[in-house]
């Protein structure tokens, strides 16, 4: 069990699963930044992390200057470097806590998960989507033996997320 820590991407297609609770057997808490919950609009989304807050499953992070100056950093970076993805504010909190903390960053974000895999300070940042999420549920058999492939696919039909083709059937054959 470990930290992770989640932006607003992540939550919004997460919290529409049926299965969502699922992710803190993987994690013993969830962090959310005030600059995430500060994006979140859906009534459906606020009360299930208002549920998970008070369950303390899901638990506030609060920015601290320095992280807040260095995310403002990776902003900028990002946003100067022709082939990376420019990732806002949220993003940035997250690759940031990951980095410093260890936490495991969760997002859909693709600014986020190409500055991991580009910029040196953060390549030893895990960064996981709901597709690593699920592999990992399914790996270690905390989904019921079903087909792998049919989970995802339930996935996909109740939160409006696609995987992307190749990742999907990767991940299906490796299980």
């Amino acid at each position: 069990m470990s930290f992770a820590i989640a932006d607003t991407c992540f939550l919004i297609d997460w919290s529409s699963w049926r299965r969502r609770n699922l992710l803190f057997r993987l994690f013993t808490t969830v962090f959310v930044p005030e600059t995430v919950l500060r994006e979140v609009e859906s009534e459906d989304v606020v009360e299930w992390i208002a549920g998970s807050l008070a369950s303390g499953n899901l638990s506030l992070f609060t920015e601290t200057p320095d992280i807040l100056g260095e995310a403002r950093h990776l902003v900028e970076r990002t946003r100067l470097i022709p082939r990376v993805r420019g990732v806002d504010i949220p993003e940035a909190v997250c690759l940031v806590a990951g980095r410093r903390r260890g936490y495991t960053v969760l997002t859909e974000n693709r600014g986020a998960l190409m500055a991991a895999s580009l910029l040196e300070e953060y390549r030893g940042v895990k960064v996981w989507r709901a597709l690593e999420i699920i592999y990992e549920l399914l790996r270690r058999r905390l989904i019921p033996a079903e087909s792998p492939a049919a989970v995802f696919k339930e996935y996909e039909k109740e939160t409006g997320h696609i995987f992307p083709k190749g990742d999907l059937e990767n991940a299906v054959r490796r299980l």
